[in-house]
């Protein structure tokens, strides 16, 4: 799968997220349910654009928690942002390939990332920070 302007659906964090999710909880309630865990925070975010065909969907305990203690969002540009994207998808997927001596539970999916289709500053914002989060909460390093 590519990710291309004519693409049905970003499927790039939903199916990481969800491969993740899924590994690391028992069961899934919407963020919504009245009979949520107490130990743990489900976060949803949720960015879609209709002209270019993509959702970007997030779902990771203690993610939006996380990002409010970040930095602001104009912090950065939507060029530095998409250029940090496009390094952390390349090692991400380098992962995903070569497995061995990463946890096969985080390095599922491939993802696809087009870094000539412009995303706008929403998704490459989210997506930069959630693979910071990703690198925090699950003590990985996907900077060289």
């Amino acid at each position: 799968m590519s990710i291309k302007k004519t693409s049905p659906i970003f499927v790039f964090v939903s199916i990481l997220m969800l491969a993740l999710f899924l590994s690391n909880c028992a069961s899934t309630k919407s963020k919504s349910s009245t009979s949520s865990s107490q130990n743990q925070e489900k976060d949803t975010i949720i960015i879609e654009n209709d002209s270019l065909n993509y959702k970007l969907v997030i779902l990771d305990y203690g993610f939006e928690s996380w990002l409010k203690s970040k930095s602001q969002r104009n912090d950065y540009t939507q060029q530095y942002l998409e250029q940090k994207n496009e390094n952390y998808v390349f090692e991400y997927n380098s992962r995903v390939r070569n497995s061995r001596g990463y946890d096969k539970n985080l390095y599922q999916f491939s993802i696809e990332y087009d870094p000539e289709t412009d995303y706008g500053y929403d998704v490459n914002y989210m997506l930069y920070h959630y693979f910071l989060f990703f690198e925090e909460k699950y003590n990985q390093n996907l900077r060289r």
